[in-house]
């Protein structure tokens, strides 16, 4: 079977050189997208301090939102619970954790890949090893803090955040605020991310060679379906992007999307790569990379390489683009 080409999603800009748009820069190649993560002169935009407890006071303690002088910290902090996890043993309980929901289904009965497995499995297995006291109940909570994680939220989200935020507090290990801010912030940046990654991986995977193993697969999917389609970073002083001129306060936007398909970088930029390692940007680059792309590839795997094995497609995705399976028997 040949490798299947996935079209880039709708919205995706072609590549091409650092474009203005209103009053910043719009950053699509891929040697382009690396040099802005890894100048120091390029920082996330900082949240605002604020007391202890809510939504607020958890964008403003974690690395993510975090300013240059603060952000090594916080960071060492989630570095530092991520180097208690074996990723191996990671894997095995999400296949476990997935067997047992599929265990749970009967022959033909289908499964809601997002919210059966995609949302849940991934959070109740590191809420477990994280030492909140209820996993299943710490999902929920979690999943109401991501949706309101990023700015522009309305104000319901925020105030549903701001009760799980405070929900999962009490369900932390005794800790100083701020490291129980940055365990509860790796959880929160594992939400949707990994979730989508899941979806999209057993959504592309049906039609993938039999010969793609799951690791592949799910390195591919990152590099062309990718989870994180862009991110943003602020130039704290004037510098140069391929010849143009960024002034300082500039926005600059960085899509990884369209980088991850840079013809520049990857001689196949629309086709599965098999057999080869994928290099998405998707978790960034640089000193604000993703400290916990091997856990959450280890996750994923789990739940999709059982799905892949025991499960096929239960008839056309209905409006909602929800990617249902039905149970078979192996």
């Amino acid at each position: 079977m040949d490798s299947p080409t996935i079209t880039a999603a709708p919205g995706t800009p072609p590549c091409g050189p650092p474009t203005s748009d209103d009053g910043g820069w719009v950053v699509t190649r891929y040697a382009d997208v690396v040099s802005v993560l890894t100048d120091p002169r390029c920082v996330v935009p900082p949240a605002e301090g604020a007391p202890e407890g809510g939504l607020a006071w958890l964008r403003a303690s974690v690395s993510r939102f975090s300013p240059p002088d603060r952000h090594a910290a916080r960071r060492a902090v989630g570095v530092a619970a991520l180097d208690t996890l074996d990723p191996s043993e990671l894997r095995a309980a999400a296949e476990r954790l997935t067997g047992r929901i599929v265990d749970r289904a009967a022959t033909g009965e289908r499964v809601d890949v997002t919210g059966d497995l995609a949302r849940r499995v991934p959070l109740a297995v590191l809420a477990e090893r994280l030492g909140l006291a209820d996993p299943a109940a710490a999902v929920t909570e979690v999943t109401a803090v991501a949706a309101a994680y990023h700015p522009g939220a309305g104000p319901a989200a925020v105030r549903r955040a701001d009760r799980a935020v405070a929900a999962l507090q009490a369900m932390s290990p005794p800790a100083p605020a701020e490291v129980t801010a940055n365990r509860l912030g790796l959880l929160v940046q594992a939400a949707d991310a990994t979730a989508g990654l899941i979806v999209a991986a057993v959504r592309h995977g049906l039609a993938a060679p039999d010969g793609l193993g799951t690791d592949a697969l799910l390195a591919e999917v990152l590099r062309l379906d990718p989870p994180v389609r862009v991110t943003r970073r602020v130039a704290a002083d004037a510098l140069s992007l391929d010849g143009q001129p960024v002034r300082a306060g500039e926005r600059l936007l960085l899509r990884f999307d369209a980088a991850n398909r840079d013809p520049a970088a990857f001689a196949e930029p629309n086709r599965f790569r098999a057999g080869r390692a994928g290099a998405a940007l998707t978790f960034g680059a640089g000193p604000r990379g993703c400290p916990g792309q091997r856990h959450a590839l280890a996750l994923a795997a789990g739940v999709v390489g059982v799905l892949r094995r025991r499960c096929r497609p239960a008839g056309p995705a209905p409006d909602d683009q929800t990617t249902r399976l039905e149970v078979i028997l192996r």
